[in-house]
């Protein structure tokens, strides 16, 4: 059973080198083998340049396909699994084509795992533990009104004016705050056009309680029946966002402002020349920490009152190993691929476990990753 792990980049290295201490049998694919090299040279020499072909030529039965290349590669690598009768695995989101391939993965008996990285990824281990957590508890109540939040954040440790650094091409960034969200506020959908149309601000319950700028993004609403919340509960919020630094949106105004004007080629044109100034002047220097907060919340009130109220939070940062960023995303990726491993993933397309033995064996790790992970009662 080979692991075969398609992609170096930054957020790739750190679960890829655990996998190879652990002795698995892996073959590194990546499209320039010397950044491969760099990267786990030291560790292994099963690297080879990064086509499709010549992977679908070496896959067996029960192989699993890590896929950390960009999200377009995703679904041609989970269609080569199913051909060969192999496994997948990423940390992206579940695309439309990705659903797709269900029926047929199942079928064929592989799993195709995603959302197994910090967001997606940890965030639904954190929602998974809370709504378990609540049903086991006294203060559930098929009629109590709940409320739910997940924020999370890639921030620099050490703020800067921009308020944001980036780790890679800030063009990814600048186009996704072209997109509309829509999740729950007071029992109705709340949509949003643009993110800087919903800035709120959020006290998040870190050792040292700290406030930060949140705003929705994506589609919340699905991950209610995902989290295994009863159709019949009586949800007033529930919000997946995403977590700024303070000061983010008054520092990126004049960058809201100019991206709404932006249209066609010329725009697009334009979008890349703010992206390539934004990365010459505020990406992080070598050694710099970044820093990741994470914090997911339910809270359940009975006549107006909260009865239950707990939040999952976690505050992590860069250190001499490297990145916060990198290993909250490849460490569970790595999890991942060793859960598929040992039959404990479904067939068909899935989502970080929702099984109480995996995810509470997830979050142990995590706490190992992140320098402060706690529940906090707010009752």
């Amino acid at each position: 059973m080979t692991i075969h792990w398609c992609g170096t980049g930054l957020s790739a290295i750190p679960g890829l080198r655990r996998l190879i201490e652990a002795g698995h049998e892996v073959t590194v694919w990546n499209r320039t083998v010397e950044k491969a090299q760099d990267a786990v040279g030291d560790l292994t020499q099963r690297i080879q340049a990064f086509d499709i072909d010549v992977l679908g030529a070496e896959v067996q039965p029960g192989d699993v396909i890590v896929s950390m290349l960009p999200g377009d590669w995703h679904v041609p690598l989970a269609e080569l699994a199913i051909a060969k009768g192999a496994h997948f695995v990423s940390s992206s989101y579940i695309a439309p084509e990705m659903r797709a391939l269900h029926a047929k993965a199942e079928a064929a008996g592989v799993s195709l795992v995603n959302e197994v990285g910090l967001d997606p990824g940890i965030d639904h281990l954190m929602a998974h533990w809370l709504v378990a957590d609540y049903r086991a508890s006294e203060a559930y109540d098929a009629g109590n009104v709940l409320s739910f939040i997940s924020y999370c954040g890639g921030i620099p440790k050490h703020p800067n004016p921009f308020r944001y650094k980036f780790s890679w091409a800030p063009l990814g960034v600048l186009k996704a705050l072209r997109s509309p969200s829509k999740s729950l506020r007071d029992f109705k959908a709340f949509d949003v056009a643009r993110p800087w149309d919903a800035i709120s601000s959020y006290m998040a319950p870190l050792e040292v309680a700290e406030s930060f700028e949140v705003y929705p993004n994506r589609d919340s609403l699905p991950f209610m029946e995902d989290y295994k919340f009863d159709a019949a509960w009586k949800v007033r919020d529930f919000v997946r966002g995403t977590l700024r630094l303070n000061g983010w949106k008054d520092a990126w105004t004049p960058v809201f402002q100019e991206i709404e004007t932006l249209e066609g080629p010329t725009g697009e044109a334009r979008l890349k020349e703010m992206a390539d100034q934004f990365w010459a002047e505020n990406a992080y220097d070598e050694g710099e920490p970044d820093r990741v907060v994470l914090c997911v919340s339910l809270q359940a009130e009975r006549d107006g009152k909260a009865v239950y109220h707990k939040t999952y939070a976690m505050d992590a940062w860069g250190d001499e190993n490297g990145t916060a960023m990198a290993r909250l995303v490849s460490i569970p990726v790595s999890l991942g691929v060793e859960a598929v491993m040992n039959g404990q993933m479904p067939a068909g397309v899935s989502a970080a476990p929702s099984d109480p033995a995996l995810f509470n064996a997830w979050l142990s790790a995590v706490d190992e990753l992140a320098q402060h992970l706690a529940v906090v009662d707010h009752i």
